[in-house]
């Protein structure tokens, strides 16, 4: 398809949720800009949604309606099909293999599914010939994927990290600025609608491990690895957690990290981390996410946005329908297919860094002796400590950072801390990531 065609491209929307109705909208709104901007028309023929009759906010009278999404995919008059139903499988995946066996290009915001499956579909697409788009899969309407694709594809990315989720970055952000706890502030995100009914896919980091997933594909050229992403949530933070911190000079972010090692090897995890407040990450606040890259030409990028929302995450996806429009097209994967590494992992045994540890022991004669004994034991230097005044309570807060060592050494100390008589509760860990 050249960008010298004028015809209309035609779209098939599966799923009419806030983003599907979203696209639906701006598609109709930008009209005109979009076809300036890309050389011919762009315009919607078919819906697909399971209620005809809610009013979702444009006219639908001359659209095609299909009850099934997946026969709309394989039927449609059209030329690509925008699947933003959601979910790893099901409908979602039906529609996705309908669209590449009829020979339609796919735009998608389907991060669980692209994470999960996107081998087996990067391959039936390679074969088909089609394009799958997924700048709205990750960070909204950050333009991230297109940034890895394009602006920083001649540089060997060695490194990035990035808030991937908003629900999460507001109540760490919350927390922060009132004290409160966790169950609290994540109480009044539902409220608000910043977290779902059923929060899990949010507070536990699987969300951001699939986002994360996705980064280091493209990041690094090989196929998604979501089964080797370490994730860990956000359940565990305390508010203590977040004040001893910010005595240390830190924030506390949920992060998505993938790294390349020296001897090739990938590490990518989703976990809390202690980021020092004058790095770029700790200034990005409430629902807004941000990813930093770092290539060997190019250095440090950082870009920020809305991470989700109807408005940007149509955004996205019109961007992905435009570059159809006009003939842009690259790999799945920024390199093609038979060109993706297929390099080892690096479990999270193996990371190197420095840790924040929060302890609750009695307050006697000894206790501290026995704690550095262990970590001497495992070879590991205290690089800090506050412990507060005695309470009325019979155990007392002990906050300790640790100078860089092995994450197998800090998980064998905190084995043997927990076994400990003097330490009442187990201990809290979380790394701390200063990206040098």
């Amino acid at each position: 398809m050249s960008s010298s065609d004028s015809k209309p491209l035609k779209i098939a929307v599966a799923g009419l949720g806030t983003v599907g109705a979203t696209v639906v909208k701006l598609l109709q709104v930008q009209a005109s800009l979009i076809e300036a901007r890309c050389g011919r028309p762009i315009v919607v023929t078919a819906i697909s949604a399971r209620d005809r009759t809610k009013d979702r906010g444009f006219d639908a009278s001359n659209l095609v309606w299909f009850d099934d999404a997946a026969e709309m995919a394989s039927k449609a008059d059209a030329d690509v099909v925008v699947e933003v139903i959601g979910g790893s499988d099901g409908i979602a995946r039906a529609v996705v293999d309908n669209a590449i066996a009829a020979g339609r290009h796919v735009v998608t915001a389907n991060k669980a599914l692209l994470a999960i499956h996107g081998a087996e579909i990067a391959r039936a697409a390679d074969a088909a010939g089609v394009t799958i788009a997924y700048e709205a899969a990750v960070a909204g309407g950050i333009p991230i994927i297109k940034a890895l694709k394009e602006g920083l594809a001649a540089n060997r990315i060695d490194r990035l990290h990035g808030i991937l989720n908003g629900t999460c970055n507001y109540i760490l952000t919350t927390m922060r600025q009132t004290g409160r706890d966790f169950a609290d502030v994540l109480a009044e995100a539902q409220a608000l609608g910043y977290a779902e009914a059923d929060p899990s896919f949010d507070i536990d980091g699987v969300d951001a491990a699939h986002k994360l997933a996705l980064l280091a594909a493209l990041a690094f050229g090989r196929l998604p690895d979501f089964a080797s992403v370490t994730v860990e949530g956000i359940r565990h933070i305390a508010a203590d957690d977040i004040s001893y911190a910010e005595e240390l000079g830190y924030r506390i972010k949920l992060l998505g990290i993938a790294e390349r090692a020296a001897n090739g090897s990938v590490a990518q995890r989703v976990t809390p981390v202690l980021v020092p407040m004058d790095t770029p990450i700790a200034a990005v606040e409430g629902v807004y996410n941000a990813v930093v890259t770092h290539g060997d030409f190019v250095g440090s990028t950082v870009l920020e946005g809305r991470g989700a929302g109807d408005g940007p995450t149509a955004s996205a996806v019109a961007a992905d329908l435009m570059d159809i429009a006009a003939g842009r097209s690259s790999p799945m994967f920024g390199v093609p297919l038979d060109r993706l590494e297929t390099g080892q992992t690096c479990p999270i045994s193996a990371r190197r860094g420095e840790y924040y540890v929060r302890l609750m022991v009695q307050d006697k004669p000894g206790v501290f002796a026995d704690l550095a004994a262990i970590l001497r034991d495992c070879d590991i230097s205290i690089g800090s400590a506050i412990q507060r005044a005695r309470s009325d309570s019979a155990a007392v807060p002990l906050v300790l950072t640790m100078h860089e060592t092995s994450e197998a050494s800090m998980q064998d100390a905190l084995t043997r801390i927990t076994a400990l008589g003097s330490v009442s509760e187990p201990p809290r860990m979380i790394r701390i990531e200063k990206f040098a």
